[in-house]
């Protein structure tokens, strides 16, 4: 028996070995996928990663599923995808927040995203967008300024939470226009924009994904863009800069990242197939319809524009002095 059980060894060992090499060969992707979010569902990353992860499961021809793990500022699921098994089936739906800005808020960040983090493309920059309840007694930017210095530390903007870009750019109008607005963190962009319908809040300066809608059904009013140029979504609403704003300025942007270290060939595949959705008609309009810009970019492009980013919102991070609580 002992005799045998040598001689099958060699076999048993060249059958083994053959399972694993397959095994590491399978074509990718051949197992579920993670679209990580790193915040609340019902925000603007959200909303993206399932029209992603619809069209995804198509292209790839594998299941692809919506992760949400919020906290932090986007650091909790940012975190949970730099420690990942780089190998492609972890896919943070990268923001500024957590990417580019976090980085000059945090002193002790618990990753680095530029090192623990590879772009795969930009997917789409995203103005945003000065919203304010309905019933608030102003129409333009100008209205708004005249009515907010009239009542001085009484009025609110809301945030996703303390260091995201909307309280950044809350702050940042505050500096520009010379107000008081006090600032209302939320857990998410979805709690914000609900308490601003319900009055709760004076405004909030956010993408315009989830805000949007509400300006069209009229529960929320619209005074600006906050891009360089006007929105395709909305042609006929002025730029912050058109309505009296000079130098203020702030889009953000969705992307696709994954964990350091992960094959070029995965991350090219990957790409290539969200760069194809992106380029569809019916996708185009349908980010367009939620008020982003697409792009869909190369992964060297893509990491320009994080190099970029991160030095620009570390300088306004400074000039309003904005400090976690």
């Amino acid at each position: 028996m002992l005799k045998s059980i040598l001689a099958a060894a060699p076999l048993l060992l060249g059958l083994a070995f053959h399972a694993q090499t397959a095994g590491a060969q399978a074509p990718y992707p051949s197992k579920v996928i993670r679209l990580v979010v790193p915040f609340t569902p019902g925000g603007s990353t959200d909303t993206l990663a399932r029209l992603l992860a619809d069209q995804l499961r198509e292209e790839l021809g594998q299941t692809v599923i919506v992760e949400n793990k919020p906290g932090a500022g986007g650091n909790i699921g940012g975190e949970a995808v730099a420690r990942a098994a780089p190998d492609g089936y972890t896919v943070l739906v990268a923001a500024a927040g957590p990417t580019v800005i976090n980085p000059s808020l945090y002193p002790k960040m618990p990753y680095n995203p530029v090192r623990d983090l590879a772009p795969v493309t930009l997917i789409a920059r995203e103005p945003n967008l000065i919203a304010v309840n309905a019933a608030l007694p102003v129409h333009n930017v100008k209205e708004f300024i005249a009515y907010a210095k009239a009542r001085p530390g009484q009025l609110t903007f809301g945030s996703a939470g303390n260091g995201t870009p909307a309280q950044l750019a809350g702050e940042l109008l505050n500096q520009t226009a010379g107000l008081t607005l006090q600032h209302v963190p939320y857990k998410g962009t979805g709690p914000a924009v609900a308490d601003l319908i319900a009055g709760h809040i004076t405004v909030v300066i956010d993408n315009m994904p989830p805000l949007l809608p509400h300006v069209q059904s009229g529960k929320l009013r619209a005074l600006a863009v906050t891009g360089d140029k006007r929105a395709s979504a909305t042609p006929d609403l002025p730029t912050a800069e058109e309505a009296g704003l000079k130098g203020y300025v702030i889009t953000a942007w969705k992307g696709l990242m994954v964990p350091a270290g992960t094959p070029r060939a995965v991350i090219d595949k990957l790409n290539a197939a969200t760069v194809k959705i992106v380029a569809r008609p019916q996708m185009r309009k349908r980010l367009i319809d939620l008020g982003a810009e697409p792009v869909g970019s190369t992964p060297e492009q893509f990491a320009q524009q994080i190099r970029t980013d991160a030095s620009w919102w570390a300088a306004l991070v400074k000039s309003t002095n904005t400090r976690l609580d």
